[in-house]
């Protein structure tokens, strides 16, 4: 299942309102400093409705965006457009990337890559990375683990209750570490609701196939870390930052 986004986008702002992407912006500023790395031309993966995009863009990185849903990136545009800043975005699945030169760094964050459930075509979401980007260029990304979808999303439900909509969210456990996600959105329309639906897949990979496609792909690791930390990860981690280098 391919989710398009074409809904959750309108809403996705709203419940995302936690993610605090200035301090994720900071904390990819530092983790680049870290290994001494000029970020050079930078690629948002998955960007979504370009918020870190824009984060990353006002602390002077030369910094575009690519996502597979054309929604999510008409709201980055107006998002752009409205802060004054001049941001390409290119409406691209990941296993399709086909940029207009190399990068010397890439950012995807918030467990997109988990929503690539064949691992083929993860390993071509890679493959394509690696071959736009430059030798010794850093790729930087996040995943949920196998403890989140086992423990915490499982076949849990969540709601969310923000200002602008009603949100419920079911999980479906399914084979191979995936996790069937329905989403269920009421918009109060006047005394009334109106209500609308997405649906989409994730799949955590083991550590170990995450290594493999890895190495498959011309990157090496340079580290591991918890979310937001640069400590090693632990046994209840929900999402795990890795850390690449392009041989």
């Amino acid at each position: 299942m391919s989710a398009s986004y074409t809904v959750f986008s309108e809403f996705y702002d709203a419940l995302t309102s936690n993610v605090h992407y200035t301090e994720r912006a900071n904390y990819i500023e530092t983790l680049l400093k870290r290994y001494n790395h000029d970020s050079g031309i930078t690629l948002d993966l998955a960007c979504g409705t370009g918020s870190l995009t824009i984060e990353l863009k006002k602390r002077g990185f030369d910094i575009y965006g690519a996502d597979g849903s054309s929604d999510m990136l008409m709201i980055a545009q107006q998002k752009a457009y409205d802060a004054e800043l001049s941001i390409l975005f290119l409406c691209q699945k990941m296993q399709a990337l086909d940029l207009y030169g190399t990068i010397d760094t890439c950012i995807c964050t918030l467990d997109s890559l988990n929503h690539i459930i064949n691992k083929d075509e993860l390993q071509t979401a890679f493959d394509r990375v690696s071959l736009f980007m430059n030798a010794g260029g850093i790729f930087v990304f996040d995943v949920n683990t196998l403890y989140k979808h086992k423990y915490v999303l499982s076949d849990n439900v969540f709601v969310y209750d923000k200002s602008s909509v009603f949100c419920v969210w079911q999980n479906t456990p399914l084979k191979d570490n995936t996790t069937r996600i329905d989403l269920d959105f009421f918009e109060r329309c006047g005394s009334m609701y109106r209500r609308s639906s997405e649906s989409f897949c994730e799949r955590a990979y083991a550590p170990e196939e995450l290594e493999e496609i890895i190495k498959k792909s011309g990157f090496e690791i340079l580290d591991i870390f918890g979310e937001m930390t640069f400590e090693a990860p632990k046994n209840d981690s929900q999402r795990n930052v890795y850390v690449l280098r392009k041989h």
